[in-house]
Parts: C-alpha cells; structure tokens; sequence
C-alpha cells in the first residue's frame, strides 16, 4: 500500500475509533475525502476483519430512503492499535494474585486507576452544568491515558464513552480494573453512575451513564427513577450486553 493510502486509512480508523458506528459520508466530511474513496478503505477493512457494517437504526435516519450504512472498527480492528505487552501484564497480574488475593488485584486497580485521575477535584456543586463539566474533564483525563474518550448528553444524562482500552484484553481475565474505573467515577462525581457497556466485554466502546439531576431529598440514588434509567447505549451496533 503506498504511503498516502496507508495515512488516509489510518485516518480513517481513527475516526473510527473515536466516533464509530459511523457513515462513510460523515468520514469522507471530516477528512476532506470522497465518499467513494472512503468505501474502498472501509471495504478494505470489512474484508480484514477489522471493522463491520450494519444499517442505521429508523430513528437515526435523515430523509427518505433506505438507511445508511454504519460503520465501526471489530475487536480484531481495535486490537491492531496495540495491546503491548498483554500477555506479560497478564502473567503480572496473575502473580499478583497467587501472592496477596483478589485483594491485591483490586488495590492495584485502584492505584492505577487513581494516577489517571490524579488532580481532578471531586464535584462541588451538582447542577447539570458543573455535573457534565466534571465528566468532560474526567473524559479528558482518560484519554490522555490512551482511552480515546469523550462524552456525550443522552436524555436526563452524560456518557462518558472510551472508544478504546489500552489494557481490554487483561481486563477480559481481571475486570477489577473495570470495576476501579467505575467506583472513581461516582466517587469524583458525586453521584450513582452506570455501566452499560465495556470493550472488555465485546462492545464497541466502554460506556458509563452519568445522570445529571440528583434523586429527591430522602430518595436512595440506587433507587431514583432519574439515577436508574436505561438510557440507550451510546452505539446501536453495540451487543446490548450490560457490564457491571
């Protein structure tokens, strides 16, 4: 492949990474490219095994007509920006876990997880506004780390969604380090948040809704209508699988 295609296919799957599932239209407008020129790539791709295809949902499509095609990177795509060093982190972790329990493997999550986050205050005021500025910021944090993260406003919440996991593959054998990711979240914001999706898991991204209204005085968050909705998952190509 010559150099110019291979740099226009890596952006391609960048965009991928970051905003899939997508249309190669929407690609070719970002990146200044044809759509045509955007299908040979993504058709490429397809037949690697490194990204799918799937109709866009009723509700997604604009205008008459037959839905657009979307498109989104596969486990096997992902896997291709690297995973360095998983099977000596698994080994690792392992050890870790021989020596000092499933005790161990958590704390080790906690620190880990702990340095991303270090130097984000935890939310004072909890209005809509301070609530989605803490979850950019928390967002931020992640993908300085590698995760690729952003966030999106999806009904009564935010999402935090990180459309890539440096270390998926050791989280598959040790979901601690997933479970530590989620208890920094609700201790930073505040506040009850959920897991609708992991990469760990197969999905195309690891997704946490993030509610934006407090529950009542003298209503559980666990129990609050507004903290326990199931909105819907960030991408409709997801497997539909919740992870805790």
């Amino acid at each position: 492949m010559p150099a110019s295609e291979g740099h226009t296919r890596a952006a391609i799957i960048r965009v991928l990474l970051e905003q899939g599932p997508i249309t190669a239209t929407a690609i070719g407008e970002q990146l200044g490219l044809a759509p045509a020129g955007v299908r040979r790539h993504l058709d490429a791709l397809i037949e690697s095994g490194e990204a799918r295809a799937a109709r866009s949902a009723a509700w997604q499509q604009k205008g008459r007509g037959r839905p657009a095609k979307q498109y989104q990177l596969t486990a096997a795509g992902r896997g291709r920006l690297g995973h360095a060093y998983d099977d000596l982190a698994g080994a690792a972790m392992r050890q870790l876990r021989e020596i000092g329990g499933d005790s161990a493997i958590m704390e080790f999550a906690r620190k880990r997880v702990g340095t991303i986050v270090a130097g984000i205050d935890k939310l004072a005021r909890h209005t809509p506004e301070a609530t989605r500025a803490k979850a950019e910021e928390i967002a931020g944090a992640f993908s300085d780390a590698g995760f690729a993260a952003s966030t999106r406003t999806v009904g009564p919440g935010v999402q935090i969604c990180q459309h890539h996991c440096p270390v998926s593959h050791v989280a598959e054998e040790f979901p601690e380090l997933c479970t530590a990711e989620l208890e920094a979240f609700r201790e930073l914001l505040g506040t009850h948040v959920q897991r609708l999706a992991t990469i760990a898991n197969g999905d195309c991204a690891c997704t946490t809704h993030v509610p934006l209204l407090l529950p009542a005085p003298g209503i559980p968050a666990s129990t609050s209508k507004k903290a326990t909705a199931q909105p819907a998952v960030a991408s409709p190509l997801d497997s539909g699988r919740s992870a805790e």
